[in-house]
């Protein structure tokens, strides 16, 4: 290597190393000023150590503080309401899972002091099914799964929330199935009459936060990939994906390549091969030491008429919540991790079809 290509190679990385710093000085001073507490270095930090203080500190109380009084979570099973329904929620997880950790890969974010802030949060967890609870008896079994939580903050507090477990890689450590599951809580619920109706533009609540993301261009091209697939393009994914694509999916899958991606899209495409995509949230980030990201919440709505994902077409109106990240490198989508509640979609075929 020559002596100026050394040279040059380290002047770009002085300058981006510059650009960098100057980008980090701005957003913390943006921070800073934001209502949020000292003790925060910046929003990722805040993100990060309030689920650590939550959950395995076990300072649940502080959910009266760190979340608003009339928050809206949505996650796929379920709408709810206030933080006093999610501190119940908190204490049931830890009763069943007590040692439960939340180990943050990543928080992929956007906005600021005058918009408000929004974290995509993505967790892998790790817990022993120690009690009984809403899986089912105590199987002492070891777990691990992921969760991406989209949240809204301001002046140190949630306010609004879309949150997504991946309820398929629990059941199936815990030895059950996807669909049986479903119809198993349905009846533990009360029946089709009184049991807790899944999340559908129905049932959801509009919540105070209206941002979409922002437009920075790693995010545009994760939409756009995403926008094309849905459409039956599925030649985007070699365009697209690099070779060797490390990919994540629903109920614990770990794949690579081209065809892995290709048959999980195919797939749930397939399956609701007339229904609406949607991008409602798009977030793109670059950051030191970290490869260009992005972070999508996105919908798919209309009815199961189709093969795929979900077996034989039903006809039942379906509403999916996804929330997706992408990393990309030098050639192309380089990692991706997909979450969605196939539990929530059995359950709305189930309910529509006996």
């Amino acid at each position: 290597m020559s002596k100026q290509k050394t040279a040059d190679d380290t002047a770009v990385a002085t300058r981006l190393k510059k650009s960098w710093l100057e980008k980090a000085r701005l957003e913390n001073a943006d921070f800073e000023k934001a209502g949020f507490d000292k003790k925060w270095e910046d929003f990722p930090d805040y993100i990060i150590g309030i689920t650590k203080e939550i959950w395995e500190e076990r300072q649940i109380q502080t959910l009266h503080h760190y979340y608003s009084d009339d928050i809206v979570v949505r996650s796929p099973s379920s709408v709810v309401v206030g933080n006093k329904r999610v501190i119940a929620a908190t204490m049931a997880t830890l009763a069943e899972f007590p040692d439960r950790q939340l180990l943050g890969e990543d928080v992929i974010w956007s906005g600021g002091y005058e918009t408000g802030y929004l974290s995509s949060h993505r967790i892998l967890s790790t817990a022993t099914h120690a009690h009984t609870g809403v899986y089912g008896e105590a199987t002492g079994k070891q777990l691990c799964y992921r969760i991406i939580a989209d949240c809204a903050a301001r002046n140190n507090q949630i306010y609004d929330e879309w949150l997504i477990r991946d309820q398929t890689a629990i059941i199936t450590q815990l030895g059950l199935d996807s669909k049986q599951y479903a119809r198993d809580l349905i009846e533990r619920e009360g029946g089709p009459d009184e049991c807790v109706r899944p999340l559908t533009p129905t049932t959801d609540r509009e919540g105070d936060y209206l941002g979409t993301g922002n437009d920075n261009p790693w995010g545009q091209q994760y939409a756009d990939i995403l926008k094309r697939a849905m459409a039956a393009e599925m030649s985007v994914i070699p365009a697209e994906y690099d070779r060797a694509c490390a990919l994540a999916y629903p109920g614990g899958q770990t794949e690579h390549g081209w065809s892995a991606a290709d048959q999980f899209w195919m797939g749930l495409r397939s399956a609701l091969p007339n229904a609406t995509f949607s991008v409602d949230h798009c977030i793109g980030r670059e950051d030191e030491l970290l490869p260009p990201r992005a972070a999508l919440r996105w919908s798919l709505y209309g009815r199961h008429d189709g093969w795929g994902m979900f077996g034989a077409p039903t006809g039942a109106e379906i509403y999916i919540l996804g929330i997706s990240h992408a990393e990309f490198g030098p050639y192309g989508l380089k990692r991706e991790w997909v979450l969605f509640d196939e539990t929530a979609v059995w359950k709305q075929i189930l309910l529509q079809t006996g």
